[in-house]
């Protein structure tokens, strides 16, 4: 029989872990904003249908150019603002992998590096002119981690289509994956640990724009 004590201490360590601010709160918003398709049990937005559309190099290269611009603000942001420290060389960092891929990408299929398009600006745009810090940490969290699970698909479609199964250095990290990821999911549970209950609320409502934001980029690859 647990004592009254132990009892007290396992309730407090379960809610703990069922309170996740990630698990909950940030990625149930993101979640609801997939469609059936992308996220059969979850999924609530509705299906858009897309005309088929098969993605040239230069398409993809453009893609890979306004990524890292995203991504290149985003390094610059956390390198500029002392509330995101943690976040400095976190291993989840782009920049550096993407100037191999775009350089390759060029040199392999004969393209001109295209300079940034409209939808990378627009959104390395908007991520400086962010004054919060909790909706940074929306935008940090759904651009990096979309990128290690979805972001990973469209790489392998990428490489069997175009790259004869070729795996792009933007699909590479430096060490073990899952702990890189659990290591910075951490860092914003604890951060948001630390936020009113506003500032929570301000870091989920700011999901939306993350999608956006990111869709658009994607579209490079739709037509």
């Amino acid at each position: 029989m647990c004592s009254r004590t132990g009892g007290t201490a396992l309730s407090a360590a379960a809610e703990s872990v069922t309170a996740s601010f990630i698990d909950t709160e940030l990625r149930g918003a993101a979640m609801r904003l997939h469609t059936r398709e992308q996220a059969p049990k979850e999924g609530e937005a509705p299906s858009k249908k897309i005309e088929p559309y098969v993605p040239t190099p230069a398409d993809y290269l453009q893609f890979l150019v306004d990524s890292q611009h995203v991504y290149q603000a985003l390094e610059d942001i956390v390198d500029e603002k002392d509330d995101l420290s943690v976040f400095r060389n976190c291993g989840l960092e782009r920049t550096t992998a993407l100037e191999t891929d775009i350089e390759w990408m060029a040199k392999e299929f004969d393209l001109t590096r295209p300079p940034v398009g409209k939808f990378g600006v627009d959104y390395a745009t908007s991520l400086r002119a962010m004054e919060s810090i909790p909706e940074l940490v929306c935008h940090f969290y759904n651009f990096y981690f979309a990128h290690t699970a979805g972001g990973r698909m469209i790489g392998k479609q990428m490489s069997a289509l175009l790259l004869d199964k070729k795996t792009l250095e933007f699909y590479k990290w430096e060490g073990d994956l899952n702990e890189i990821k659990s290591r910075n999911k951490q860092h914003i549970e604890d951060m948001a640990a630390s936020w009113s209950q506003q500032e929570r609320t301000d870091c989920v409502d700011a999901t939306a724009a993350t999608f956006v934001g990111g869709g658009s980029i994607n579209s490079y690859l739709s037509g």
